[in-house]
This record gives C-alpha cells, structure tokens and sequence, in this order.
C-alpha cells in the first residue's frame, strides 16, 4: 500500500491559495471569528470580549499579530495555534474549542517566505480576516 502523503503533496501543490484580499474568504473568517471566537477575543479582536476576565490569562489583541512580529502577520504560528498543533496553555485545552466545526476542505496559507501552510478552508478563511484587521503600531 502507498503513503497517501505524496498524494497531499501533489493535491496541495496543485491548489492555488487565497490571496488576503480575497473578499469572500475574509467575510467567511469574520463570520467564523463572530460565532466562535468573539465571546473571549472580542468583536473587534482586541482581546476584550465578555468571557475574557474569566479565563486564566488575558485573550490578547489579534489586530496587533503582525506588530508583534516585527511588521508582518505570523501565518504559521497563528495557524497552528487554531488549529491545535501549537497548543495555548489560555485557552484551557486544545483549539480550536469548536473541533469539528474546523474541519473543512483543505485550504493552504503561504507564510512571508512563500513556504506552504496546509489547514483547513475555514481556518484559511479566519487567518485572511485576521490578516485584514491588523493596524500599524
């Protein structure tokens, strides 16, 4: 029997990624980010939303990633918190909370150095509206 990985390969080489200023997959990201992420982040993602002083840590400010980062968004890193291969101690187990509700056709990302990132479309459509909302420091 074949390893299926080269297949992921071939199928994620052949994919094209979004572009950020992809209109409908950043609507598709709020839209996901109002429903399951607001409660503790915030509607406007600073960090502020109504669960916040009940978790264990401040939810930080998503529209300040990329000024964290030295000026440009952190693909990878915000991509693996959401989708639970980097886990967050904050976020009181594995993210996403909402699990299953994530798992969707593939989606791919590209990092600043153009390196592929494979996730699912609905967190590819939440890392592009968290892109679109980060403000200069």
């Amino acid at each position: 029997m074949r390893p299926l990985l080269p297949f992921v390969l071939l199928i994620a080489g052949t994919t094209q990624a979004q572009e950020v200023e992809d209109p409908l997959s950043i609507e598709a990201g709020h839209d996901l980010y109002m429903v399951f992420c607001q409660s503790c982040h915030g509607p406007e993602a600073r960090g502020d939303g109504p669960f916040a002083e009940m978790l264990r840590r401040v939810p930080p400010d998503l529209t300040r990633l990329s000024e964290r980062n030295g000026g440009s968004f952190p693909v990878a890193r915000a991509t693996r918190q959401i989708d639970g291969r980097d886990p967050l101690l904050g976020h009181g187990g594995e993210m996403p909370v909402f699990g299953p509700v994530f798992d969707t056709d593939f989606g791919t990302l590209s990092t600043q150095s153009g390196q592929p990132v494979l996730t699912s479309q609905s967190i590819t459509d939440l890392i592009h509206w968290l892109e679109s909302i980060q403000v200069a420091g």
